[in-house]
């Protein structure tokens, strides 16, 4: 089997020769930091599942290249340059004060304060019609879409319905507008929805044999989400039930959606959606348990990450026996394990190295996989990197 084959059989619960090896990628400063520790210095966020030999990263596998977000985005300016911080205008508007040398950054400023800035700065960004949003090469990505013989999956852009409007206006603000103006909050909100879906419907029409949806939200923390669940059932759910409907019409079953912390409370709303898939997992304070979480919803919720990240800091001992801890689950389907995050750069090297060398021995079988330590030759715009 191939990595495509792979992956849609785990996810239908299908028999398959192993199970697939998938990761989630790392931290910006991790590889660099690795490097020092061994890790050879060609390696980085793109080509790292090559050299692991995993099948593939979420990050890396096979994406559209239609940006179903903001078109156009905003420039990237720097505003000030204060030596190891400088302060930003990022591309979707968002000032912030971001560190040279590290990927921790926080918001100082926002574009989108009110409904005038509304139609001024964002919603005519989001008109899916708009020609910026489509690759000049579509002709030729349309026949690797319609190809039923590749052997990688293609993941169509789900985009976001509260994560976007959440880092374009601010938590709080986003928190008090629910509130103080509803009407003016539903029609943000519907017209992301409506983006997206036109944005789908274009890709969609060309016959295209897409293999899952990829959604992001990030609206838990750790004691449950950053929106009431009845204001999520009222304002999100009818329209992440027009985009599965749309996805299921056209064969795609599949639709996974980011979210970190815990999300209990919202598991049954996004499943009641048709939103099927959750990931990274990410077990955290609240002890998340993919084994758990399974026999609690059952085969309606599939699942990827759940290997608690912190094992990673530890003994070869502890890595192993949670590696073993899961392959009941892993060997059923519908969940594929990989690091409930992406891996910090604090995380030593040879112990990684461990964990993919006994993921793949107890995961994969030792049975059809990549080599490890090979050069990647693979072309950089297969690459994936999500959502802004």
């Amino acid at each position: 089997m191939n990595a495509r084959q792979r992956f849609l059989a785990a996810m239908h619960y299908q028999s398959r020769d192993r199970s697939p090896l998938l990761d989630f990628n790392f931290w910006p400063e991790t590889l660099p930091i690795w490097q020092e520790q061994g890790l050879p210095d060609w390696v980085d966020r793109q080509n790292e599942d090559v050299f692991f030999g995993i099948d593939f990263s979420l990050d890396n596998v096979g994406a559209t290249g239609v940006r179903d977000g903001l078109a156009p985005t905003f420039r990237k300016i720097i505003l000030e340059d204060r030596g190891d911080v400088r302060l930003l205008q990022q591309r979707d508007g968002v000032r912030v004060e971001r560190r040279k040398h590290m990927s921790s950054w926080h918001s100082v400023g926002y574009l989108l304060t009110d409904r005038a800035s509304w139609n001024k700065h964002y919603k005519p960004r989001l008109d899916p019609a708009n020609r910026v949003r489509y690759p000049a090469d579509w002709n030729t990505r349309v026949k690797t879409w319609c190809d039923p013989n590749r052997n990688y999956p293609i993941v169509l852009p789900g985009g976001s319905l509260y994560g976007w409007l959440r880092n374009w206006m601010g938590l709080e603000n986003i928190s008090m507008v629910i509130f103080d103006n509803p009407v003016w909050f539903e029609e943000m909100v519907t017209t992301v929805a409506d983006c997206i879906i036109g944005v789908l419907e274009r890709i969609l029409a060309t016959g295209g044999r897409f293999d899952a949806c990829s959604m992001w939200e990030d609206m838990c923390y750790n004691t449950g989400p950053l929106i009431n669940p009845k204001h999520f059932k009222k304002y999100f759910v009818p329209h992440y039930r027009r985009i599965s409907d749309l996805l299921r019409k056209h064969g795609v079953d599949i639709i996974y959606l980011d979210c970190d912390g815990k999300i209990d409370d919202l598991i049954p709303l996004w499943l009641d959606a048709g939103i099927n898939c959750m990931y990274p997992v990410e077990v955290g304070t609240w002890k998340h348990d993919p084994i758990e979480l399974c026999q609690r919803f059952g085969k309606d919720l599939l699942m990827m990450g759940g290997f608690d990240k912190h094992y990673l800091f530890g003994s070869p001992e502890e890595i192993e026996k949670e590696i073993y801890r899961l392959l009941p689950l892993v060997e059923e389907g519908g969940y594929i394990g990989f690091p409930d995050h992406r891996v910090p750069p604090d995380v030593p090297y040879k112990n990684y190295v461990f964990f993919i060398e006994t993921l793949r021995r107890v995961w994969g079988q030792d049975t059809n996989l990549k080599p490890m330590g090979v050069k990647s030759k693979k072309p950089k715009e297969r690459r994936m990197f999500f959502y802004w």
